[in-house]
C-alpha cells in the first residue's frame, strides 16, 4: 500500500481539435520526452478513444513540464489522468469519476489517484484508492538531484533483491492516527521500499540522502521510485529555514504545499 498526496507542482496541457482520427501529442519545451505511446498521454487518448468506440474522434494535446523527467513525482501519470479528464470534458462525455479512474487504471497503476486525491491510500496495483485526510504539515521541501533514476531498472533490482513482502491481508497504519501527526513525529513512520534497489543503483544518491539528513537533522526520504527527496515541515518558515539551510550544497530545492486547495481549471 501507498500513501500518496499531492504538492503544488504542475504541467500544463493544452488540448485542441485534429483534422484527423487519433491522439497526437505536441509538446513545446522538451526534446527529452516521447510523443509516442509510450508517452501516457498517448495512451490515455488511445484508452479513451477505445472506450468511446467513435474512431472519428481526434485531438491534439500540448504538454508544458515543470514536474521532472525520472523524480518519482508521479509526472507522467498524473499527466495521463489530466488527458483523461480533459478530453471527458472536451468531448463533452460527462462521464464519472469512477468510469474515468478505471480507464486510468488501465494504463498506469498510480493514475486512479489522481482522480481521488490530494491525499489517498492506494492499494493493489494502485487501482483501489481511499481518501483520507491531508497530512497536518503543510509543505513538502523537494530535493531536486541532476540527475533521475529509471523506474523499470528499480523495480528489477527490487526483484532482484527479493525485497517483496508476500502477505494474504495488509496490515493498514492507523490512517486518521497519521494525519494528525507533526512533521517531525510523522517522519520516522515513513518507509519506502525503493529505496534499497534505487540506492543499490545509483549510490550516489544513497550518499546525498546520507549527508542532507546529517545537514538538516531531519529525516529525508524518497519519493516514489527516485530520484527527488523530500523532508516535511510544518508551516511555512520552517520551509523556508530547511531551503536556505540547503542553498550552500548548489542543489535545487523547493519549498512545496502539501495537498494545495486548487480550482478545477478545466476550460
Amino acid at each position: 500500500m501507498s500513501w500518496f498526496v499531492t504538492v503544488g507542482l504542475f504541467d500544463t496541457m493544452g488540448i485542441s481539435p485534429l483534422n484527423r482520427p487519433g491522439i497526437s501529442l505536441l509538446l513545446c519545451d522538451r526534446s527529452d520526452v516521447p510523443i509516442d505511446r509510450t508517452n501516457l498521454i498517448v495512451r490515455a487518448g488511445e484508452a479513451m478513444l477505445e472506450s468511446i468506440g467513435d474512431g472519428r474522434l481526434g485531438a491534439l494535446i500540448e504538454l508544458i513540464k515543470a514536474i521532472p523527467i525520472g523524480g518519482g513525482l508521479g509526472g507522467g501519470s498524473s499527466n495521463g489522468a489530466s488527458a483523461i479528464r480533459g478530453l471527458n470534458q472536451f468531448w463533452r462525455l460527462n462521464w464519472p469519476l469512477e468510469k474515468l479512474a478505471t480507464i486510468g487504471a488501465k494504463i498506469g497503476s498510480d493514475v486512479p489517484f489522481f482522480f481521488f486525491g490530494p491525499s489517498s491510500v492506494c492499494t493493489g496495483r494502485g487501482e483501489f484508492v481511499q481518501p483520507i485526510a491531508a497530512p497536518m504539515p503543510k509543505f513538502a521541501v523537494l530535493i531536486f538531484p541532476s540527475f533521475g533514476v529509471s523506474t523499470a531498472q528499480v523495480y528489477r533490482k527490487f526483484d532482484e533483491m527479493k525485497l517483496g513482502k508476500v502477505s494474504d491481508v495488509e496490515i493498514q497504519p492507523p490512517w486518521s492516527d497519521w494525519t494528525k501527526l507533526s512533521a517531525r513525529q510523522l517522519l520516522p513512520l515513513l518507509v519506502n521500499d525503493l529505496e534499497p534497489p534505487a540506492f543499490a543503483i545509483c549510490p550516489e544518491l544513497g550518499k546525498m540522502r546520507s549527508d542532507l539528513e546529517s545537514r538538516l537533522g531531519r529525516i529525508v526520504r524518497m519519493s516514489g521510485s527516485g530520484s527527488t527527496l523530500f523532508t516535511l515541515a510544518d508551516d511555512w518558515a520552517d520551509a523556508a529555514d530547511l531551503v536556505s539551510r540547503l542553498q550552500p550544497t548548489g542543489l535545487d530545492a523547493r519549498a512545496l504545499e502539501i495537498s494545495p486547495e486548487i480550482a478545477d481549471d478545466l476550460h
